[in-house]
């Protein structure tokens, strides 16, 4: 610890030799980080290093001192009193001088804020740092920033499997590249046994069985709400059934089949039905879930809940099924009822697609 410490002050200060060292492992990690976000999908607009914030959290907190707000230990260590917060001490700069990850993060909120100016700062960080956020919200508003309050620390739960928690310092931990390709393994093997991907050559389904385990790790993870513990299985994720990613992705291509079956017959989808349908209970159903669409969406903004959006998801896809396996589209009694039930499987078909983009899945046209 006393060498690691000597090494960060070191660091601080400038030292050419170790910021050169620390300059070439972070490129290591970058790279790795990039190669994992561009397989999930993950796009930033804009990223901030805490190593560019620290000298202004630093410079902050010093005059904090200054002012009285924080007090100095005998060693020169900077500490903030919260005793009348009902919390502790808690120290802002050690007695080397050098920083700490508070110290950095009041850098980081006050150059978001004159930056972007937000009406909320949203820290989607594990509930393991509730005490951390709670901590920096007071911080913020004894030196006087009145934004403190935009600030929202959205505390969500940790993420199991189902041998245990995943636990770092024991090196009980489940590389996400890992994982990764185990889901891409079971959603292939899962995706052989429906043999719908035969007319397609080996890259296409490459590219369906990615898709798919993307899909399920995703899913499976985000309809759970996002406060909660959760256990993560594997297995479980991409069964074609029940409340998982690929069972609403296999509904879209379904959909997207009969569509495409109806053009083989000449039939386009219309955008208007002139005449008058009487719809049946189950159609009316899934009129009355695509109603509700823009109450789901508005929820799930103002809760900060994306599992609400997935399992909306699921509800409409599952009412779906349900239809499609009661009622015949391309076989309708009528050409009026074909084209109503057409459009109504396209228009659920492109829901259930914005829905999944929403959270960040794509859904095939073949599965």
């Amino acid at each position: 610890m006393q060498k690691a410490r000597a090494l960060l002050k070191k660091w601080e200060e400038g030292d050419d030799e170790v910021v050169a060292l620390w300059k070439k492992m972070n490129n290591w990690v970058y790279k790795g980080f990039d190669t994992t976000y561009q397989r999930m999908g993950i796009e930033f607009d804009q990223v901030n290093y805490e190593s560019e914030t620290y000298k202004k959290g630093r410079s902050i907190v010093l005059k904090g001192l200054e002012e009285g707000m924080f007090y100095e230990k005998d060693d020169h260590s900077v500490w903030a009193d919260l005793s009348d917060e009902g919390l502790d001490e808690k120290i802002l700069i050690r007695s080397d001088g050098t920083s700490v990850y508070m110290t950095q993060d009041i850098g980081t909120a006050v150059e978001r804020f004159e930056k972007h100016n937000p009406d909320k700062h949203i820290y989607v960080v594990g509930n393991e740092q509730n005490y951390h956020f709670q901590v920096l919200k007071i911080l913020l508003k004894k030196l006087g920033y009145d934004w403190a309050d935009k600030i929202h620390h959205m505390s969500y739960g940790m993420v199991e499997l189902p041998e245990g928690k995943m636990k770092s310092r024991e090196g009980k931990v489940v590389d996400a590249d890992d994982l990764m390709d185990e889901m891409f393994q079971t959603s292939k093997a899962m995706s052989s046994e429906l043999g719908k991907l035969s007319d397609l050559t080996d890259e296409q389904k490459n590219d369906v069985y990615e898709t798919i385990a993307m899909g399920a790790l995703k899913y499976f993870i985000l309809k759970i709400d996002p406060r909660k513990n959760m256990v993560f299985n594997p297995e479980e994720s991409v069964d074609f059934n029940g409340n998982t990613g690929p069972f609403i992705q296999y509904t879209h291509a379904r959909i997207r089949s009969v569509v495409r079956k109806a053009k083989k017959m000449n039939i386009r989808v219309p955008r208007l039905i002139s005449e008058d349908i009487r719809a049946n209970e189950k159609e009316l159903d899934l009129i009355k879930l695509l109603y509700h669409y823009n109450m789901v969406m508005k929820d799930a903004a103002d809760e900060m809940d994306p599992g609400l959006i997935a399992n909306y998801a699921f509800e409409l896809a599952k009412e779906f099924n349900q239809y499609y396996h009661e009622y015949s589209i391309l076989k309708a009694e009528n050409g009026n009822l074909l084209q109503f039930r057409l459009m109504l499987a396209q228009h659920v078909g492109e829901t259930l697609k914005v829905m999944m983009s929403y959270l960040g899945i794509q859904v095939p046209e073949k599965m």
